[in-house]
């Protein structure tokens, strides 16, 4: 069986595992993570965001359309008063803990994901700190 990865190289299809998260898709803990896929394009966009202090990613939920056509999740950040351009994507099928965290920060009054950018042999990766949302 081949993990699908979204067409993705393998250097850049993300991370993440459902391990990590209780029955309803709850973070196990507060260091539980999430690599975004395809952020290889954005380096730029991810070079320039990562000298802001604090991080957060806006993740919109699908429309119906997208839902329909099963596209990818982009993830944008949130600098500065100021909405970046697409960083990544939530890897394919890791779809479902990312929507439970936006669920859990709205019941709260909070939207954005907090995030940080890691500097890997292969560019700059950002990781969702979904165990934040706990």
């Amino acid at each position: 069986m081949t993990k699908d990865n979204g067409g993705y190289p393998k250097t850049d299809a993300g991370k993440g595992n459902f391990r990590d998260y209780k029955y309803d898709l709850v973070p196990a803990n507060a260091r539980v993570t999430m690599t975004l896929a395809g952020s290889d394009p954005f380096q730029e966009e991810l070079e320039r965001a990562s000298s802001a202090a604090e991080l957060q990613a806006f993740i919109a939920k699908r429309t119906i359309e997208e839902e329909r056509t099963d596209a990818p999740v982009a993830v944008r950040f949130f600098v500065d008063s100021r909405m970046t351009g697409i960083v990544g994507y939530v890897p394919r099928g890791l779809e479902s803990p990312v929507f439970e965290a936006l669920t859990r920060l709205e019941r709260i009054g909070k939207s954005r994901v907090p995030a940080r950018i890691e500097k890997t042999r292969h560019g700059l990766r950002v990781l969702l700190l979904l165990g934040q949302t706990r």
